[in-house]
């Protein structure tokens, strides 16, 4: 019997370097749940997969490459390698409370990090945003209803 899918998207992120992906998102709350250095069919690329438990629900991001040559994935290989990843894409990520992640982690990241600190939207919820090591935008936001709620 298969288990119900709670989440049918799958986020995967191309990246050269898993280091800093470990160091980045484990300042907010990610876990490494499962490394495989081939990618899961005899690649010398690798797969990482990391997840973050809230109370509102957990927050899982995958990650594929590790080595300079993810830039010559089928796709991506048209594209120079140093062009900026997650142009006009914006991950958002729900946390139960946004407030107490910003005072945890605002003042240990590098100004060019923070693309804006925690701020009360016109919308009447807080969130504060950021750019990865990679250039992948992040938003870091209290509860929105989208629909899915």
């Amino acid at each position: 019997m298969i288990n119900p899918i709670v989440n049918n998207l799958v986020l995967e992120l191309h990246v050269p370097d898993f280091g800093p992906v470990r160091e980045f998102y484990g300042m907010f709350g990610f876990e490494e749940i499962s490394y495989d250095p081939s990618s899961g069919g005899g690649s010398d690329l690798g797969y990482l997969v990391m997840l973050r438990k809230d109370s509102i629900g957990n927050t899982m991001l995958n990650f594929y490459g590790d080595k300079d040559k993810v830039a010559q994935h089928a796709h991506f290989k048209d594209f120079p390698a140093d062009t900026p990843r997650g142009y006009a894409v914006e991950i958002t990520v729900p946390v139960s409370d946004v407030a107490e992640l910003w005072e945890k982690v605002g003042s240990e990241l590098p100004k060019s990090t923070i693309s804006q600190p925690l701020t009360l939207k016109r919308w009447g919820k807080q969130d504060f945003r950021l750019v990865d090591p990679f250039g992948f935008y992040i938003r870091f936001t209290e509860p929105v209803d989208w629909g899915q709620m």
